[in-house]
């Protein structure tokens, strides 16, 4: 059914994928811990000690109000909040250097559950502390804001699963909120691109966790709908693999190219090879 994208609710999810995360970490080697990721530089070690560090900035700053000293002003731009996100990732990863890995196993335990209860205590619909960049937005209800937090445990997890040879979370439950969340930010990707009232774009994602999506221009914006319009001016077929490399940077926009299909106008469905659906 065509119909306009509604709120995406995960909260429920993070138990879950939570333990999914541990019971893999607490099953890994030694030399396991030193693998390299697809994110690189960053080991299996250093991508769990980052999964730990985004929780207790969240809790730091949303559940404590706790605003850490200035050290530069704010960033003003796009480019300056990814380059202040990076340089923070970086201090962070660098000084866990010093704990080891049944630690960083421990604090993601206790940790975790407290993210969760935060954001069971968060009404959906209110704004959120900060809003989701990716997606253009200046302003995120807070439903959206979790969401993105989900799809960043969600991905980064699999960072750590291929590097250490474990099977993907690739099932419907786990992909098709975080494909769901990604594609929100269609509208923005397509932003400078001009096109009569009523232009259609559908996204066709194949596999188990896939689905059609489409983009319409309609009041001089793009907006996003679930389900599929009868004649699109372009349709783009993509497997649910490719989908989420391709909007996490796992992925170049050329290789995904040479593995999807384009229907009708060229143009306007390779657009949708610029989705970037993280900070970067």
């Amino acid at each position: 059914m065509f119909r306009p994208v509604e709120p995406i609710h995960t909260v429920d999810l993070f138990p879950a994928l939570h333990a999914e995360l541990l019971a893999l970490l607490r099953q890994l080697e030694p030399e396991d811990w030193l693998k390299p990721t697809s994110a690189a530089p960053w080991t299996v070690k250093d991508m769990a000690a980052h999964l730990l560090d985004t929780d207790l900035r969240r809790l730091s700053a949303q559940r404590d109000g706790f605003i850490p000293a200035a050290t530069a002003p704010p960033p003003a731009t796009y480019a300056e909040l990814v380059s202040l996100l990076n340089r923070l990732n970086a201090e962070w990863v660098r000084a866990t250097q010093r704990l080891s890995p049944q630690l960083l196993i421990e604090l993601l335990a206790l940790i975790g559950p407290q993210v969760h209860h935060l954001f069971q205590t968060l009404d959906p619909l209110a704004p959120a502390r900060v809003s989701v960049a990716w997606a253009g937005e200046s302003a995120s209800a807070n439903w959206f804001d979790i969401a993105r937090e989900y799809t960043e445990k969600w991905h980064h997890q699999q960072h750590i699963r291929e590097a250490v040879g474990a099977p993907l979370l690739t099932a419907r439950r786990w992909l098709y909120p975080a494909l769901d969340t990604f594609l929100r930010g269609l509208p923005y990707t397509y932003r400078e691109i001009e096109a009569a009232e009523g232009t259609h774009l559908v996204i066709s994602i194949q596999g188990d966790a896939g689905g059609d999506w489409t983009l319409g221009r309609h009041n001089q914006r793009w907006h996003l709908y679930h389900g599929a319009v009868a004649e699109p001016h372009a349709r783009v077929h993509l497997d649910q693999d490719i989908a989420w490399r391709l909007f996490t940077k796992g992925m170049t926009p050329a290789e995904a190219r040479r593995r999807l299909v384009i229907e009708g106008d060229e143009s306007l469905g390779t657009q949708m090879l610029s989705l970037l659906a993280i900070m970067a």
